[in-house]
């Protein structure tokens, strides 16, 4: 376990260093340097800059040294935390990004305290019975929540609970005096969609399991069927689901924009959009560091976690 957890950190560290050159390489570009030069300089509503300014910009910032320069002194800043400045949002891309992160973080929190139990339990019991009609309920309700789309979902629910009943607000932006009760919008919304991607796959491994040798066996010797269910079967069958739970931690991140921007929650999604929008770079770039991070990192979860479900696993 120790040897696949160093090989994998070692992994980690290597692909952030080429994503961190690629990502330089694409930003140092004249084009998003003028940008930047162009943002700092006379703000959103000035389109361009003289040679002479620009020039003037990139020694005043020490950005006319050579590449490698540029890109050691980059790097150095962002194992410091400085990822730069943020000229649409007027703060540091350090604080801001943290802020962010929190809030989607809360917000996946709830999403798979929620999800999780409801998909893993509702999958095994469809799965233990293949053909019967909690199986077909199950499978029924899983299709038809994952066809709908997040903005269609998020709209039904607006329209009947916050403007049709009133018992929820539709906002959620994350402001001083938060009210909870913003979050159970957005997060029945993800869960609703998210959550028959996990049963159906639960159900699929389950019902393999349940028709494989040994659990026969076990059912054959005497042994109560819940032991069955809970020592043998299960253990098997969350390999399967547990690969894609981990998977949405990276969907989490950079999936969630529509329900962030619906209800106006200002998150990772949020923040990601409008750098984009107002061509924010420095952002842009910081936020692409971070969800390469969490993909690379959450597969070191997923390898670390196929080998506890099942030691038989091995990762050569």
């Amino acid at each position: 376990m120790a040897k696949l957890l160093l090989r994998r950190l070692g992994q980690m560290v290597l692909i952030m260093a080429v994503v961190s050159l690629i990502l330089f390489i694409v930003f140092d570009s004249d084009k998003f340097k003028k940008q930047i030069a162009v943002n700092e300089l006379g703000g959103f509503g000035v389109q361009a800059l003289t040679e002479q300014e620009y020039e003037n910009w990139l020694t005043s910032k020490g950005l006319n040294v050579p590449f490698y320069v540029r890109y050691v002194d980059w790097v150095g800043d962002v194992l410091r935390g400085d990822f730069g400045f943020s000229f649409e949002k007027n703060t540091a891309v350090g604080p801001l990004l943290a802020e962010r992160l929190v809030a989607t973080g809360i917000l996946g929190f709830w999403v798979f305290a929620l999800m999780i139990p409801i998909a893993l339990t509702t999958g095994v019991v469809a799965g233990m019975k293949e053909g019967s009609v909690q199986d077909r309920t199950v499978s029924f309700i899983s299709v038809l929540t994952t066809s709908i789309p997040e903005i269609a979902t998020a709209i039904f629910l607006t329209v009947v609970f916050a403007l049709g009943l009133g018992w929820l607000p539709t906002k959620s932006a994350m402001t001083q005096g938060f009210d909870w009760t913003q979050l159970v919008l957005p997060v029945a919304t993800l869960v609703l969609y998210d959550f028959g991607y996990v049963a159906r796959m639960t159900r699929a491994s389950m019902a393999e399991v349940m028709i494989s040798q040994y659990i026969r066996t076990a059912i054959l010797k005497g042994i109560p069927y819940r032991r069955v269910i809970m020592r043998h079967a299960l253990r098997n069958a969350l390999i399967a689901p547990f690969t894609v739970i981990v998977l949405q931690l990276n969907w989490l991140l950079s999936g969630v924009v529509v329900v962030e921007v619906f209800f106006q929650y200002n998150g990772f999604g949020r923040l990601l959009l409008d750098a984009a929008l107002f061509g924010d770079i420095y952002v842009i770039q910081a936020a692409t560091l971070v969800a390469v991070f969490i993909a690379v990192f959450s597969q070191i979860i997923s390898d670390v976690g196929y080998t506890l479900l099942n030691p038989r696993i091995r990762f050569s």
